[in-house]
């Protein structure tokens, strides 16, 4: 199958590369983007190790085809910390309250997260558990998982009021 030229910017710089439109978007940002964070995990949709950002929605990046994410704005674990490295309120919340365990799911879990508080910056507990309902993970019951979310949502609304 032959090449076609991609546009994108993913984690906010401009990618231009060539790929077979049927490679999938996971594929294509760990092979030829070098940004492993997100894994494959069941590559059927069912796990969300692979989830990422695509324009402003969470996907699961094993049932797009990079050609379907042409000219897409993509954001990905590695572009959701701070340039110098400092890691976002969701992420040092999943740290700090032990949101993960073998680290399988967390890329995807946290990608969903951060997410989810930009679509709902104060949800219930119950929110949380349905917008995270399409990420599984197999180690923490999920509590630990929730609890950081709900930490980062107070984190978060703490910063929006300072400013």
């Amino acid at each position: 199958m032959s090449k076609t030229q991609v546009n994108m910017t993913v984690n906010g710089n401009a990618v231009s590369a060539l790929a077979e439109p049927r490679t999938l978007l996971i594929h294509f940002l760990r092979e030829e983007m070098n940004l492993t964070g997100a894994h494959i995990g069941c590559e059927t949709s069912h796990c969300g190790a692979c989830t990422v950002d695509l324009n402003g929605k969470s996907v699961k990046s094993c049932t797009v085809f990079v050609g379907q994410a042409q000219g897409a704005e993509i954001t990905t674990i590695e572009g959701i910390a701070q340039e110098d490295g400092t890691l976002h309120p969701v992420q040092e919340a999943f740290r700090e309250h032990h949101g993960l365990q073998c680290g399988f799911c967390t890329p995807g879990m946290i990608t969903r997260a951060w997410r989810l508080l930009q679509e709902n910056p104060k949800p219930t507990e119950e929110e949380i558990r349905y917008g995270i309902s399409g990420n599984l993970c197999r180690c923490t019951g999920y509590q630990n998982i929730v609890t950081a979310i709900q930490a980062a949502a107070a984190d978060l609304s703490i910063k929006e009021a300072a400013e």
